[in-house]
């Protein structure tokens, strides 16, 4: 199985490429400040299960899979805060907030997973 097969790999990295188009409309200090944070923790929960995945052994990858869920929860903190401040909508915080609850619950499932089949 390659890592593109992973449906939370492939969430998690359509949402960080939703995130970056909109951090880039934001103004200098915003998009310098909060915007990097932004980016860099959404895209490390595709970078995470990327690299779990890539290990090949299953202790590895089910610890980089919970790696994976600490940026995701970093990513909700800076959404709340760009929301805050004025830098994203109610309704687009709510989309990307939804789609951040749905990923979430991913990285677990796909441990049980691979749990199951230790080859993998």
């Amino acid at each position: 199985m390659d890592v593109d097969d992973l449906a939370v790999y492939r969430r998690s990295l359509k949402l960080a490429e939703e995130i970056w188009a909109e951090v880039e409309g934001w103004p200098s200090f915003a998009k310098y400040s909060i915007g990097e944070k932004l980016v860099q923790a959404a895209d490390s929960t595709a970078a995470n299960i990327s690299e779990g995945h890539g290990r090949y052994h299953f202790g590895e990858n089910r610890q980089f899979c919970y790696d994976a869920r600490g940026p995701l929860q970093e990513t909700i903190t800076w959404l709340q805060k760009a929301k805050m401040r004025g830098l994203i909508t109610d309704e687009r915080y709510e989309e990307l907030s939804d789609e951040l609850t749905e990923i979430r619950k991913m990285p677990n499932g796909y441990v049980r997973s691979i749990g199951k089949n230790r080859s993998s």
